[in-house]
């Protein structure tokens, strides 16, 4: 080969497996997806690697959760192809990318902490049942009421109609997601963006149930974090070891 693989001591397939849990064809796979350098050969065709291509692996497997599978092998084929600069461009739109989701989830929280509990839907007097109607409700949100009859065609709000005027009547839990979309379009969110966080309130049954789903949401990003810089230093000593 033209590269030195650093060709100590010869490893089989399997002796790379073992180490990780993995199946001799998941070794034989990684290798022709570009994640480890090509392997030599015996003179009967069996491949050999070497330390090189096992630090190879476990670079790959420490990216692997900070990244995802596809972003870790794109960024190891880069390495193997020896353009490093790309590998770093891969690296540096996931970071992008977690402190783009750690922006979205604080503009969650401080959507709902906008959201006043305390605050009772407007009553539809002239209807004789409880809710609110789509004048009153546009008005306390500050927006135009063709723009809850916008939402209501995406789903973020699904009001029910007055049997007998035919009228939209926002219930409480109606007023609640049209206040939260109000918070996160004002943050520059798009509908799309915020229709799976409406119906996330809604399945959790209201909002005091998605504290729990934000903290698990917070634990995540942690987790992605510090598995960045796991992969990081792996592949650093990766990058090392291939000199």
């Amino acid at each position: 080969m033209a590269r030195n693989l650093q060709s100590g001591e010869r490893l089989r397939p399997v002796d790379l497996a073992r180490g990780h849990g993995l199946s001799t064809q998941a070794i034989r796979n990684y290798e022709e997806a570009g994640i480890l350098p090509a392997a030599a050969r015996t003179p009967h065709g069996y491949r050999t690697y070497t330390s090189l291509h096992a630090g190879a692996l476990r670079a790959f497997l420490a990216l692997v959760p900070g990244h995802g599978h596809r972003t870790a092998t794109s960024i190891m084929r880069t390495v193997n192809q020896g353009a490093v600069d790309e590998a770093f461009r891969l690296i540096d739109e996931s970071h992008a990318q977690l402190l783009d989701d750690r922006r979205t989830l604080r503009a969650v929280e401080s959507a709902l902490r906008d959201l006043d509990p305390t605050t009772a839907p407007e009553p539809a007097a002239a209807s004789g049942t409880d809710g609110t109607f789509i004048g009153p409700l546009a008005g306390k949100l500050g927006i135009r009421p063709a723009t809850l009859r916008a939402w209501e065609r995406t789903g973020l709000v699904r009001p029910r109609r007055d049997p007998r005027t035919g009228y939209r009547v926002y219930d409480e839990a109606d007023v609640r997601d049209a206040r939260l979309a109000h918070q996160l379009r004002r943050g520059g969110y798009l509908l799309e963006q915020i229709a799976p966080l409406i119906a996330q309130v809604r399945s959790a049954g209201g909002l005091e149930p998605l504290e729990a789903a934000l903290g698990d949401w917070h634990g995540r990003l942690s987790a992605r974090g510090r598995a960045m810089l796991t992969g990081a230093a792996e592949l650093e000593a990766y990058l090392r070891r291939r000199g």
